[in-house]
C-alpha cells in the first residue's frame, strides 16, 4: 500500500492546474469588478417597485455577473496563451472582445498554433509534436525505428506496426523504463 502512495506522490500536477495559473491578475480583478458591477446594476440602478420580483433580480444579477466575469477570465487566458504559442496577442484579444457571443474565443481555440518547445541540444524553437530537431537532428522523443511513429517511453512494442522497441537502440535518456 505504501508503494502505491509513493507512486501517486510522484505523479506531477495536472496540466489543467497550470492552465488556470496562466490567467493574469488583471483579468481576475476585472472579473470581480464586472461581477460586482452587474450586482450594482440589477440591485441599485434598475427600478424595483415590485418586491415580488426580488428572486428574479437576484438570479439575473448573479447570472449576468457570472457571464461577464467568465468572459473577462477567458480574455485574460487568451492574452497569455497567444504569447506562449508565438501568435499575435493584439489581434486575438481584439477578436475575442469585438466578435459577439464569444465567437472570437471559439475561433481562437480552433485556429491556435501548437505550443513551441526548445531543442535541448541547440535551443531551436520547434513544435512540441516533433520527434527530432530540424536543425541538429537531436532526438527529443522516442519513435519506432521501423514506421517512425511516436511511441511512449513505457511501450515495449510499437502500437502502429508491432515492432519490438527494445531492439531499436534508442539513446539512454529515452530508455528510462525499458530496463
Amino acid at each position: 500500500m505504501s508503494e502505491w502512495r509513493n507512486q501517486q506522490a510522484q505523479i506531477p500536477a495536472s496540466s489543467g492546474d497550470d492552465e488556470l495559473r496562466m490567467i493574469p491578475r488583471w483579468s481576475m480583478i476585472l472579473a470581480v469588478l464586472l461581477f460586482i458591477g452587474a450586482q450594482y446594476i440589477f440591485h441599485g440602478v434598475m427600478p424595483h417597485h415590485h418586491h415580488e420580483l426580488l428572486p428574479l433580480r437576484l438570479m439575473m444579477g448573479y447570472a449576468w455577473g457570472a457571464l461577464f466575469a467568465s468572459y473577462a477570465l477567458l480574455v485574460g487566458y487568451v492574452s497569455c496563451d497567444v504569447r506562449r504559442r508565438g501568435m499575435s496577442a493584439g489581434l486575438w484579444i481584439l477578436a475575442c472582445v469585438l466578435l459577439p457571443g464569444g465567437i472570437g474565443a471559439v475561433i481562437y481555440f480552433m485556429l491556435r498554433q501548437p505550443i513551441l518547445q526548445h531543442c535541448p541540444n541547440c535551443s531551436t524553437q520547434m513544435s512540441a509534436s516533433y520527434h527530432f530537431c530540424a536543425q541538429c537532428q537531436f532526438q527529443v522523443s522516442p519513435v519506432c525505428s521501423v514506421c517512425h511513429h511516436g511511441v511512449k517511453i513505457t511501450d515495449v512494442y510499437c502500437t502502429q506496426c508491432g515492432h519490438d522497441l527494445a531492439k531499436d537502440g534508442a539513446p539512454a535518456r529515452l530508455r528510462a523504463y525499458s530496463d
